[in-house]
């Protein structure tokens, strides 16, 4: 009888092992049922909002980047933290911009004149982290048009600003289409080597970074110092040209790299960082030296970035 007594209590002890396993069962299937109710409640939203362009806004154009395209519609969703009403409403504004502008016409041929002076271009090859690259060399820049602006200086210098537009729009067109599966950001690299006060124009530096962020500045090519007041007053008379990239690429920056970034450099970027606010934690001053060891491999590196031979 003890002997039985024995087995009856031993049998138990077995039990608990049994049951450990079953919340980790439970656990699993309560994290997958948590992804696809996500995943459900996303592609519930993505319907709303297409729904509510459709009906709001028929005249839209549909097909890719259209009111119906769900994964542009995912994307800015995304970006408004699935709000539907503000989704649409910068949905609405993207789409009617993108055909007036003629986005899809840009080609190759319609920017030539700026693309050959190299001083923006999408490389052929993705970074380390399968990020398409966007490269601007700083010192193929020269300020050539001369506006009026009598307020702050007659010698006050500007790109040709629908050029400028024109190239901007065509490489982040460029550069998101060569994103693959599961990546939706791109790199920015800014080639400081050769920088100096002929290349010193705020407008041309913070160029591309401004289409994403919607920040745009002016500043003369031939100015060292301005004040604050001017610097506000040139932001508030740009920025109304430029917020259109600010509403139809948001966050597709992933990261900017200023590279070997000469001691003329940082006043400027001093003037620029406070506006970018949060979105200056994305930059990095770095070296030639990190750009070939840390964002490309020696097949996929830039041939600027590379290491010159005797």
């Amino acid at each position: 009888m003890a002997i039985r007594t024995c087995l009856d209590l031993g049998r138990p002890l077995i039990v608990p092992v049994s049951l450990t396993k079953s919340p980790s069962r439970n656990c699993k299937f309560s994290v997958q049922s948590c992804s696809l109710s996500s995943n459900q409640s996303h592609k519930q939203l993505v319907l709303e909002v297409k729904e509510k362009l459709g009906r709001d806004y028929h005249s839209l154009p549909v097909g890719k980047n259209g009111r119906d395209d769900e994964e542009m519609i995912l994307w800015f969703l995304k970006d408004r933290r699935f709000s539907v009403e503000e989704a649409v409403s910068k949905l609405n504004k993207a789409i009617k911009w993108r055909e007036e502008f003629r986005v899809s016409e840009l080609s190759e041929e319609s920017v030539k004149s700026i693309v050959d002076t190299g001083k923006a271009y999408v490389h052929d090859s993705l970074d380390v982290y399968g990020k398409p690259v966007l490269i601007v060399v700083a010192s193929k820049h020269f300020p050539s048009v001369t506006i009026d602006f009598s307020w702050f200086d007659e010698d006050f210098m500007e790109h040709d600003p629908v050029e400028n537009e024109k190239l901007c729009v065509f490489l982040i067109e460029k550069a998101l289409g060569k994103l693959v599966a599961g990546k939706e950001q791109i790199l920015g690299i800014f080639d400081l080597r050769g920088f100096s006060t002929k290349n010193a124009d705020l407008t041309y530096l913070t160029f591309l970074v401004s289409i994403f962020y919607g920040l745009a500045l002016l500043a003369g090519s031939t100015c060292e110092w301005i004040s604050e007041d001017v610097l506000w007053k040139v932001s508030q008379t740009t920025i109304p040209k430029f917020d259109v990239f600010y509403y139809y690429y948001p966050k597709r920056l992933g990261q900017v790299l200023f590279v070997e970034a000469p001691f003329i450099f940082k006043p400027i970027w001093q003037v620029a960082k406070p506006l970018l606010r949060s979105n200056a934690s994305l930059v990095r001053f770095c070296s030639v030296e990190t750009v070939r060891k840390e964002y490309f491999t020696e097949e996929t590196l830039p041939a600027s970035f590379r290491e010159k031979t005797l």
